[in-house]
């Protein structure tokens, strides 16, 4: 394979892309539908055969002049690719992606930095512009009869929660996804979707630091 800079000359498609840039569009897309975020240029090189990721970096930088991707603000060689417009807009955000979230028994994660992007139609995922949101994987099957799953990325969105949703929460200084009850007491607890798994009640104290959009599931 050539490892030099795309050109306008080669064979377009008729959105004006040639054909080496759709091929690398569509496995970026591919790549970052199936895990959440972009391959590294090393992989892009690795993939296609180029000699260096300088042929990479020309590459995305044809895609970003004809539109077909754009650079992340403050990030210079982070770009997101730019959803093309069907007869009705859909709106799409990028959304940062934190750790695993526990959905069996409450877990010790922090949330760090994120380890990747997804990108999502607002709508769909119910992610509020007017309210910061973010992403977990789950981690086990606590919540499969609520239809999220062990290895399912959930949208979040940081709002106060009401009684019956479901939400990520800090109960006693751990994490975990559970939907979020007021018991006769009027006291909040965590339920399961699982009748394998017990209530969660807690000793101390009970966070919700945000409450579940949406499920985003990798087929």
């Amino acid at each position: 394979m050539l490892d030099t800079e795309p050109t306008f000359t080669d064979s377009l498609f008729m959105d004006g892309l040639t054909d080496r840039q759709r091929e690398i569009l569509n496995f970026v897309r591919g790549y970052a539908m199936e895990r959440g975020y972009w391959p590294s240029f090393r992989e892009i090189q690795k993939h296609f055969g180029f000699k260096s990721t300088n042929a990479v970096m020309g590459h995305l930088r044809a895609l970003e002049s004809k539109g077909a991707i754009e650079r992340m603000a403050g990030q210079a060689r982070t770009f997101r690719i730019v959803p093309e417009v069907p007869d009705e807009a859909i709106e799409v955000t990028d959304l940062p992606i934190y750790g695993a979230i526990a959905a069996g028994y409450p877990d010790g994660v922090e949330q760090g930095d994120a380890l990747g992007r997804l990108q999502v139609d607002v709508v769909t995922a119910g992610a509020n512009r007017g309210r910061r949101n973010f992403a977990l994987r789950v981690a086990g099957d606590s919540m499969i009869d609520a239809g999220i799953f062990d290895g399912d990325t959930v949208v979040i969105e940081s709002r106060p929660a009401r009684a019956g949703e479901i939400v990520v929460a800090l109960i006693d200084g751990l994490s975990t996804l559970k939907r979020l009850v007021r018991g006769e007491n009027g006291l909040p607890y965590l339920k399961s979707e699982n009748k394998a798994y017990p209530e969660l009640r807690p000793m101390s104290e009970l966070v919700v630091q945000g409450v579940a959009s949406s499920v985003v599931r990798r087929l």
